[in-house]
C-alpha cells in the first residue's frame, strides 16, 4: 500500500503539467515575495524584527513588544519558507522528468536548481541586511540577487511549455534583444541607488547613500527612456522583417509595461514618493523585467523540448542547429521557412531516420 501510494506521487511529479505549474507558482511567489519585502520597508518596518536569523535576541518569532513592524517583518521572512518549498518542488518534478529521450531535462533541472540554491543565499543576503542596519548597498544587493532568481524562475518555467514551431528572428533584432535585457538590468541597478538616496530607507535610523537623489533620479530617468527606445525599435525591427504575429506582440507587451511603469515613476516622482505609487513600481519594475525576457525567448531559438532522437548527430554538435531541427520537426508544414515548397527530411521517411547508423538515445 505504502509503495503504490509512493508510486502514485512520484506519477504526479513526472507529469509535465505539475512542473509547468509549480515553476509558474514559483514565479509568481518570487514577485510576490519582492512586493512584501518593499512593504516592510515602505512601512518602515525594516528592523521589525532587529536581528538575524532570530526575531528577537531571545526568539525566533515575533513578539508583542515589536508590535506591528515585527509582524510585517516576521511575516515576509517566512515567505520564504514558502518560496523555499516551492523551489524544491520544483527540483522534485525536474529529476522525476529524467526521460534521457527528452533534450529538455538538463535544462529544466539545472534552472530549477539554480532557483533553490539561491534561496537561502537571498535569506543570508536578507539577514546581513538586518546585521548592517539596512545598509543602502547591501539592500540593493538584497533587490537585484531577487530580479536574479525572477530570472532564473522566468527560464524554468519557459522550459516547461510545451513545444511549438518557433521561427527565430533576425540576427541583428536578437542582439537588439540582449541589449534591451542589458539595459533593463542597468534600470533595475539605478532604480536601486535612487532607492538609497531617497526617503522610504524601512526605518527612520537606516543611513542613505549619500549621492543627490535628483541627480540619481534623473540618470534613472534617462536609462529608462534609452530602454523605451530600444524597445520600441525592437518592435518596428520585427515588422520589418516579417517576425511571426506573437513575437512582434511579445514587444509590443514590453513597450506598454515600460510606458505603464515610466508613467507611475514619473508621478511618484513629481508627488513626494507616496508609498502606494512606490509599492506599485517596485511590481512594476518585476514585471518590466519578465516582459524583457519573454522579448528575448520570442526572438532567440527556442529551448530543446523534443525527444532528442530527431535530431541529427552532427546537428547536436551545434546547440542552436539542433533546437531548430527540433521546432522544425515538430510541424514542418506550419513553418514559414518551409512555404516555398521544400520539405523537410522528417517528412520524406515517414518518421525513420534516413541513415541507419542514427539510432535514438532511448535505445
Amino acid at each position: 500500500m505504502r509503495v503504490n501510494a509512493i508510486s502514485r506521487v512520484n506519477a504526479i511529479f513526472a507529469a509535465p503539467i505539475t512542473l509547468r505549474r509549480l515553476a509558474l507558482a514559483s514565479l509568481v511567489a518570487n514577485v510576490i515575495i519582492v512586493v512584501t519585502g518593499g512593504a516592510v520597508r515602505l512601512s518602515g518596518s525594516g528592523l521589525g524584527c532587529p536581528t538575524w536569523p532570530r526575531c528577537t535576541d531571545s526568539s525566533y518569532v515575533t513578539t508583542a513588544a515589536r508590535g506591528y513592524h515585527g509582524d510585517i517583518e516576521f511575516t515576509n521572512r517566512s515567505l520564504t519558507f514558502v518560496v523555499a518549498a516551492l523551489a524544491a518542488l520544483c527540483v522534485w518534478a525536474a529529476w522525476a522528468q529524467r526521460d534521457r529521450g527528452d533534450a529538455g531535462r538538463r535544462g529544466r533541472l539545472w534552472w530549477s536548481v539554480a532557483v533553490l540554491a539561491s534561496i537561502p543565499a537571498q535569506a543570508v543576503l536578507g539577514g546581513v541586511t538586518v546585521l548592517t542596519d539596512l545598509n543602502p548597498w547591501v539592500v540593493a544587493c538584497h533587490f537585484l540577487l531577487s530580479s536574479a532568481i525572477i530570472t532564473a524562475a522566468y527560464q524554468l518555467w519557459l522550459r516547461t511549455k510545451a513545444p511549438t514551431p518557433h521561427v527565430p528572428a533576425h540576427p541583428a533584432v536578437q542582439g537588439l534583444a540582449w541589449v534591451i535585457v542589458g539595459v533593463t538590468a542597468a534600470v533595475l541597478a539605478a532604480g536601486t541607488i535612487v532607492t538609497g538616496s531617497g526617503p522610504h530607507a524601512g526605518d527612520e535610523h537606516a543611513h542613505r547613500t549619500g549621492l543627490d537623489p535628483a541627480m540619481i533620479a534623473q540618470l534613472h530617468a534617462d536609462l529608462v527612456m534609452l530602454l523605451i527606445g530600444l524597445s520600441v525599435a525592437a518592435w518596428f525591427a520585427l515588422r520589418a522583417t516579417g517576425a511571426p504575429l506573437r513575437t512582434v506582440r511579445a514587444a509590443g507587451v514590453l513597450v506598454l509595461v515600460e510606458a505603464a511603469q515610466a508613467t507611475i515613476g514619473f508621478v511618484q516622482y513629481f508627488t513626494k514618493l507616496p508609498v502606494v505609487l512606490v509599492g506599485a513600481h517596485l511590481l512594476g519594475a518585476c514585471l518590466v523585467l519578465i516582459a524583457a525576457l519573454a522579448v528575448l525567448a520570442a526572438v532567440r531559438p527556442a529551448p530543446p523540448t523534443g525527444p532528442l532522437s530527431v535530431l541529427d548527430p552532427a546537428d547536436q554538435r551545434e546547440p542552436d542547429v539542433a533546437i531548430a531541427a527540433a521546432n522544425l520537426s515538430a510541424a514542418p508544414a506550419e513553418n514559414p521557412r518551409y512555404n516555398d515548397g521544400s520539405v523537410s527530411s522528417s517528412s520524406t521517411t515517414s518518421g525513420a531516420p534516413s541513415d541507419p547508423g542514427i539510432t535514438s538515445t532511448r535505445a
